[in-house]
């Protein structure tokens, strides 16, 4: 039998990632100050042993008027950095897997309650709230409080502070950086043409629309070792007439691999309240492979991918490059171990687990 797609050996720059399975950066909105905590090292540590390929820690406020919500993991001083060095010694010690980040600034969408306490804005005037800023002066949804429009001062601050951020994650040893541009959240605030109503150099045209997502991608690209990968997140439609759609994706992602950006994670919409998505399986899967058709840099979908074979066709028929897993690695945090399975392939696993493999799978585990 042939090998897997989804168990192929893959690379991005110069890393080289074991199969095709990346773990996707997700909120845990558990931090303290911007620091992680034993929650973190609990819930990165055992997708770690998961047999995936790569490891994304969620969205990292590169300010701390940046964060979704008062409880996000934060980068942007030395105690933030110090909490974050400590989950990774951890993970580090028992697994071999490598470790990305997701840098991220919310703009509009900041200044939020935790999910499970109903996720409404909270106001500024509030302990565990601020003002929030954005591209132009419009709230996320009717009744909130309006972001302050960032002048150029603050857009310097900002793109400084993502570059900042990048040195830190280099010091920290991350072998891989994703920029977050997609879900509503500030970069991709700037992209659409909903959010961004700006009349200087960073509003109206496209180009102009991608200018500060871009000069952010170079900050970070010249921040971060030359030889490790910088990639990015999209959002491929708002799911709204008159938004970010597909077609602009394209040309932001042509931009990008321009740039040097060596890959790009395809989701979709965050953007506005009105979106309306055909949620299904593989439903972004799509947009993945426009952009896909349109560039060569790697590109990874996402989005309802439960099955095994559903995420195998999706590699071998060339729609993306890789798949990430969120939620169901949550459900799951051992999926890549039954894909291996199922589909005869290898998997890596801690010597504490080898005694757990089925017998009719005898084969499922690489040994060192």
């Amino acid at each position: 039998m042939s090998q897997p797609a989804l168990f192929t050996p893959a690379r991005v720059r110069n890393l080289t990632l074991a199969n095709r399975i990346v773990i996707a950066p997700m909120c845990q909105y558990s931090a303290e100050d911007g620091c992680m905590n034993d929650w973190h090292l609990i819930h990165l540590g055992q997708l770690a042993l998961s047999g995936a390929a790569l490891l994304t820690i969620e969205a990292t406020a590169v300010l701390p008027k940046g964060r979704i919500t008062y409880a996000d993991v934060g980068l942007w001083n030395d105690e933030t950095e110090a909490a974050l060095a400590r989950t990774l010694k951890g993970i580090r010690r028992w697994s071999e897997m490598p470790v990305a980040i997701q840098l991220s600034h919310a703009g509009r969408k900041a200044s939020t309650n935790v999910p499970w306490e109903g996720g409404a804005q909270i106001a500024p005037d509030h302990p565990h709230g601020w003002q929030t800023f954005a591209p132009s002066n419009i709230a996320f949804e009717d009744g909130e409080v309006a972001p302050v429009a960032l002048d150029k001062a603050e857009l310097q601050r900002i793109r400084e502070a993502f570059a900042a951020a990048a040195q830190r994650a280099a010091r920290l040893g991350i072998d891989l950086i994703q920029i977050h541009a997609a879900h509503g959240y500030l970069l991709h605030q700037f992209l659409s043409p909903l959010s961004n109503r700006r009349d200087d150099e960073y509003g109206g045209s496209l180009e102009n629309r991608m200018r500060f997502p871009l000069e952010v991608f170079d900050a970070v690209r010249g921040a971060f070792p030359a030889e490790r990968p910088v990639t990015i997140r999209v959002s491929g439609t708002d799911w709204v007439d008159g938004g970010w759609d597909i077609e602009q994706t394209i040309a932001f992602a042509k931009a990008l691999e321009a740039r040097g950006c060596d890959a790009i994670h395809v989701s979709s919409g965050g953007l506005h309240p009105s979106q309306s998505i055909p949620v299904g399986p593989s439903y972004q899967v799509p947009l993945a492979r426009a952009v896909k058709q349109a560039v060569g840099m790697p590109v990874i979908a996402v989005g309802l991918i439960t099955g095994i074979e559903q995420a195998e066709a999706i590699v071998a028929t060339g729609d993306a490059d890789m798949i990430a897993l969120a939620r169901t690695a949550l459900y799951d945090p051992r999926w890549p171990w039954h894909a291996a399975a199922e589909l005869g392939a290898q998997v890596r696993a801690p010597k504490q687990y080898l005694r757990s493999q089925p017998r009719q799978y005898r084969h499922l585990f690489e040994e060192d």
